[in-house]
């Protein structure tokens, strides 16, 4: 059932009636997802960390939630997106999180449909595309499935689209210093310092603050430590490069999926062949789901 609710602040509340598993959304800000609420055999719990008191703000970005990357993950040289009909501004991860989205619940009522839509005045000055983008969140028994679908919908004769898509859930941790993953392998990329990276050296200082960038063979898992439920990301290509960030002293871990790094739309970066393209009329579906399940016994 989604209806609207006013407390603790204006949102769109999805229930499913026989777990009472609930995800919070405010499509106005961004189609973000605020709350993820899960039930187990650890109770009912919160599984985003979210900053309400800096949401109130509408000035200051966003710390929370499941902020939506599109088209570009990360930033750009210059800010700046360069193609063959010309140059184009572009902030870091694109204008899909600061834009309102249209928002429907699924026809079975166990998730919602988020929109976005090219428009004159909101995104072609920055993105020269027409395009759709459809993001799926769906409730499942102790999980939230995601399929995003990225549509060119310009005409025959419009060139390619390129993009790069990413999510970016903030979950919650008691003590960020208890935290740790498991799943990721040996070498990874520094993305603060730019260069190839030790995946274990950065581990041990992600209470510290990391921001690191790996393609695992499999499914990534945060144990959050404290009693509280790991939460394992799986993946499907192209949608399955890893990004695992922190940002202390805030109780939370961002582990988010990724189609490319940052650099995959700037022209001969080694990031672009990782660069997904969409001829006119054509869509591409991207599929990933985060599972909650108990802590493990140490």
């Amino acid at each position: 059932m989604l209806r609207p609710c006013s407390e603790p602040y204006p949102h769109w509340l999805l229930t499913d009636p026989i777990s009472g598993d609930a995800l919070r959304l405010v499509p106005e800000r961004g189609g973000l997802l605020t709350g993820w609420l899960c039930h187990g055999p650890w109770g009912g719990r919160e599984i985003l960390y979210f900053d309400a008191e800096r949401f109130a703000d509408p000035a200051l970005s966003v710390r929370g939630g499941m902020p939506v990357l599109f088209p570009i993950c990360g930033n750009l040289a210059g800010n700046e997106l360069v193609l063959p009909q010309g140059r184009y501004p572009l902030s870091q991860h694109g204008f899909a999180r600061d834009l309102p989205w249209g928002l429907d619940p699924l026809p079975d009522g166990c998730g919602v449909r988020l929109t976005l839509e090219d428009g004159p005045s909101t995104t072609r000055a920055h993105y020269p595309f027409s395009f759709r983008l459809a993001l799926e969140l769906r409730l499942q028994p102790g999980a939230l499935a995601i399929e995003a679908t990225v549509s060119h919908t310009g005409g025959p004769l419009d060139p390619p689209m390129p993009f790069a898509f990413g999510l970016h859930p903030y979950l919650a941790v008691p003590v960020l210093s208890q935290a740790s993953l498991t799943g990721l392998p040996p070498c990874c990329r520094d993305q603060a310092a730019g260069a190839e990276a030790s995946t274990e050296a950065l581990l041990d200082r992600l209470a510290a603050g990391v921001d690191l960038l790996a393609h695992p063979a499999g499914p990534v898992t945060l144990h959050p430590g404290g009693g509280a439920p790991e939460v394992l990301l799986e993946t499907e290509p192209p949608f399955d490069l890893a990004v695992v960030w922190s940002d202390p002293p805030r109780a939370m871990v961002c582990l988010e999926p990724w189609t490319a790094e940052r650099g995959a739309l700037e022209p001969g970066h080694p990031a672009s062949q990782r660069r997904l393209e969409l001829e006119p009329g054509t869509s591409q579906t991207l599929r990933c789901r985060y599972v909650v399940q108990p802590p493990a016994r140490s």
